[in-house]
């Protein structure tokens, strides 16, 4: 049996991948401009969300899928500097919101590291 830590951050990589089905304007609008193909990667990018959250729920796949959550987190950092760039993007949160977002990726890292 897991602990009960791994399968919440498991859930929430699911919900956070499915919102980006649900809401993917949302996304486009946060990603930085030079990124091409904003709509696909918004897709895939939750496709890869879910599917980590359900890994990392299997001891058999959790140190694959802590590894791929680390490094999607890796890949996301350019956005969350873009958000700090760009009000549009900012969604209208509060500067010190956006600046706490990015030692919070590292605590993520660290959390999915836990699991290697």
């Amino acid at each position: 049996m897991l602990p009960w830590h791994q399968y919440l951050m498991g859930i929430l990589y699911v919900l956070a991948g499915v919102n980006h089905f649900r809401k993917p304007k949302l996304y486009e609008r946060i990603m930085p401009p030079y990124i091409p193909a904003q709509s696909t990667l918004v897709l895939l990018s939750g496709v890869a969300e879910m599917i980590l959250g359900f890994m990392i729920m299997n001891k058999n796949t959790q140190e694959e899928a802590a590894w791929g959550i680390i490094v999607m987190l890796i890949v996301f950092i350019p956005v969350h500097i873009y958000m700090l760039q760009n009000k549009k993007a900012a969604m209208k949160l509060p500067k010190w919101l956006l600046i706490l977002r990015l030692p919070l990726q590292f605590g993520l890292m660290y959390w999915a590291y836990l699991y290697t």
